[in-house]
C-alpha cells in the first residue's frame, strides 16, 4: 500500500545544491559566526516580536520582565537583533493562541508545537497568516537545511511549501521513568520490569512510608506511564488496524480495562495521591523536589537538575531512570514524542523576514552552542588552557536558570540533549547512555495522520490532544479510576465516543489510510 510522504525537503536540498554549483554564495558580512559556517549578522539590528509559551520554566514565569532579562540582552548582542518576547502562559496555551488569531494581534513570530496542523495554530496556516519560507531558507538558511533533519521539515510542510522554522528531536522516545534509587535500595527490592514487579515496589515504598509511591498529575499528563504497558495510549498519533478499520487504540477493551484496573488498584491501595486529578504540574514538581514521591514519570532530560534540587531538601536523595514497566507484550515506555516539539512561523506581513532567517540560522553556530550550553565567558565559564572549564550551578534557582538557557531560549537545536554539558560530567555521561540504550529501546507509537483528521479537528470534545485523552474519554478514566464509574463499563465510553463524531473519525481514518491520492500524510508506527 502507497503511503504519501512530503518530499518538499529532498527538493529544497536539491535545489540549494544546484544553486551552490551554478551561482556564488550570497554576500554576508564577516563575522565569527561566519566563520564557522553559520549565517552571518546583518548590518542593522533585526527587530521582531516573537510568541513564546512558558512551558512553566520557573526561571520565565519568575520573571518581572523577560525582555530585559540578561540572557535575552546578551543573545540580542551576539544577534545584532532586538527582540520582542510575548510570554504565552503555558496552562493557558491553547486558549490564548485561539484568543491571539481571533483578535488578530499576531506576532512576526509565532511558536506552535503541534507542527502545521496543531490545534493551537487555530488552523491559521490553512488561512494564509504565515508565509512560505523555502526560497528564503536556500537563500539565508543553510546551516538549518543542512542539519534539521527531514522529518522535521515534513513535520511544518503544508501543500508542498515549508511554513516554519522547527526544533527537532533525533530520539523520539523522550520520557522515562524517574525512581528515587536511594528509596529502592532501601526497600532491598531489584529494578522491576513488568506491571505487577512495579506494583510490589510502590506497595513497599507505602509500607516504608513514602508519601506518593508513584506520583499522580491530573489528567494523566506525566503520570501516564501504565497506558503505555498495555499499548493504549489515548492520544492524537496513537491509532492502530483493527480488522478492515483504523481505531484509536483506546478500543482495545481488554488491555484498557487491564490499565484503567492497575490504577484504579494504586488509587485504592494509597500507592497513587488520592488528589492526583487535580494536581498540577507546578504542585508536581514541588511535591517531587521536597522528597515526598518514590516514582514518576518526567522528559528524561530533566534527571540531572531534579535531582540537583532534590537534595537540597534530601542530601541523600539519588534518582535514577529505569526501563518502563512491560505489558502483555513484553514491551513499554511512553508516547513518542513528534519529529518536531516546537516550531516558528513567521508572519506573511513581516518585512524582514531574511533577517529572520539569518537569525535563526545563527543558532546551528558553534558560537550558539558555546552560548547556549556555557553561556557568558567570564561569568559562567571561563578558558583554561584552550579548554571551557564551565561547573553546572547546583542551587534551585541556578539550575532552573541553566535549564532555560539552553531550553528555552536555544529556540532551534536537537533538544533530546545537551550534549556540552553532559559529556562533562560522569553523571552526563551516564544519562547519555540512557537515552542511547534504554530509551531507544522502548516507547509507543500507532498510526498517525498529517494533517490532522478534519473530523477531529471540528469536535474537540472528541478530538486526543498530543499527550492528554480527548475530554470526553478522559472524564470516564478519571471516573472508574475513583469508583464513580465501573470499569466494565468501557464498551458504552465507547459507544458515547462514536456517537459524539466518533464513527466519522473511523470512517475517514480508515478511508486515508487506504487512500493512495488523500493528500494526507499516514505515518506509520515507528515501533
Amino acid at each position: 500500500m502507497k503511503k504519501w510522504i512530503p518530499t518538499t525537503m529532498a527538493a529544497v536540498l536539491l535545489a540549494t545544491t544546484m544553486a551552490a554549483c551554478s551561482s556564488k554564495p550570497a554576500e554576508q558580512p564577516a563575522t565569527s559566526a561566519a566563520a564557522n559556517g553559520a549565517s552571518a549578522k546583518p548590518a542593522e539590528k533585526t527587530k521582531f516580536s516573537i510568541s513564546l509559551r512558558t512551558l512553566a520554566f520557573g526561571h520565565v514565569e519568575k520573571s518581572p520582565d523577560i525582555n530585559q532579562d540578561k540572557w535575552v540582552k546578551k543573545l540580542e548582542e551576539l544577534t545584532n537583533s532586538d527582540l520582542n518576547i510575548v510570554l504565552v502562559p503555558h496552562k493557558e496555551y491553547e486558549q490564548k493562541m485561539i484568543q491571539m488569531f481571533a483578535t488578530n494581534d499576531i506576532p512576526d513570530v509565532v511558536q506552535g508545537s503541534g507542527g502545521v496542523n496543531g490545534k493551537e495554530m487555530a488552523g491559521s496556516v490553512k488561512a494564509g497568516v504565515f508565509m512560505p519560507l523555502d526560497d528564503l531558507l536556500k537563500q539565508y538558511g543553510p546551516n538549518l537545511l543542512k542539519k534539521v533533519p527531514k522529518d522535521a521539515w515534513d513535520n511544518v510542510t503544508y501543500n508542498g511549501k515549508i511554513y516554519a522554522i522547527p526544533e527537532y528531536l533525533s530520539n523520539p522516545s523522550r520520557r522515562a521513568i524517574f525512581v528515587r534509587k536511594d528509596l529502592l535500595d532501601k526497600a532491598g527490592l531489584g529494578v522491576p520490569k513488568t506491571v505487577d514487579e512495579y506494583m510490589a515496589v510502590l506497595r513497599k515504598f507505602k509500607e516504608m512510608g513514602v508519601e506518593n509511591p508513584y506520583m499522580g498529575r491530573e489528567n494523566f499528563k506525566y503520570a501516564d506511564s501504565f497506558f503505555g504497558a498495555y499499548d493504549v495510549y489515548p492520544y492524537l498519533s496513537m491509532f492502530e488496524k483493527s480488522g478492515d478499520q483504523i481505531l484509536p487504540k483506546f478500543f482495545d477493551t481488554e488491555n484498557m480495562t487491564k490499565a484503567l484496573q492497575t490504577y484504579k488498584t494504586m488509587f485504592d491501595e494509597g500507592l497513587i495521591n488520592k488528589e492526583f486529578a487535580t494536581i498540577n504540574a507546578t504542585v508536581f514538581k514541588n511535591t517531587i523536589l521536597a522528597g515526598k514521591a518514590g516514582m514518576w514519570s518526567m522528559n528524561a532530560n530533566e534527571m540531572l537538575q531534579w535531582e540537583t534540587q532534590l537534595k537540597t531538601t534530601v542530601p541523600t536523595g539519588d534518582i535514577e531512570i529505569i526501563a518502563s514497566p512491560t505489558g502483555p507484550d513484553g514491551k513499554g515506555g511512553h508516547y513518542l514524542y513528534g519529529p518536531a516539539p516546537r516550531a516558528y512561523f513567521i508572519n506573511k506581513n513581516v518585512k524582514n523576514a531574511a533577517q529572520i532567517i539569518k537569525f535563526y540560522d545563527w543558532m546551528m553556530s558553534d558560537e550558539a552552542e558555546k552560548f547556549f550550553t556555557f553561556g557568558i565567558e567570564g561569568d559562567t565559564y571561563k578558558t583554561v588552557d584552550g579548554k571551557i572549564d564551565y561547573k553546572s550551578p547546583t542551587d534551585s534557582a541556578g539550575v532552573d536558570e541553566e535549564r532555560y538557557r539552553q531550553s528555552f531560549l536555544w529556540l532551534v537545536q536537537d533538544t533530546t540533549y545537551n550534549k556540552g554539558t553532559l559529556s562533562m560530567t560522569e553523571d552526563g555521561k551516564k544519562l547519555m547512555n540512557v537515552y542511547d540504550t534504554t530509551l531507544k529501546n522502548e516507547g509507543r507509537d500507532g498510526i498517525n495522520f498529517e494533517p490532522r483528521l478534519e473530523s477531529l479537528m471540528k469536535n474537540p470534545d472528541i478530538s486526543p490532544l498530543s499527550d492528554q485523552a480527548p475530554p470526553v474519554i478522559l472524564s470516564h478514566m478519571v471516573k472508574m479510576v475513583y469508583g464513580k464509574e465501573p470499569i466494565s463499563d468501557w464498551p458504552k465510553v465507547l459507544e458515547e465516543w462514536k456517537s459524539k463524531g466518533g464513527n466519522e473519525v473511523i470512517k475517514e481514518a480508515t478511508e486515508k489510510f487506504n487512500s493512495e491520492d488523500s493528500g494526507t500524510t499516514v505515518s506509520m508506527p515507528r515501533k
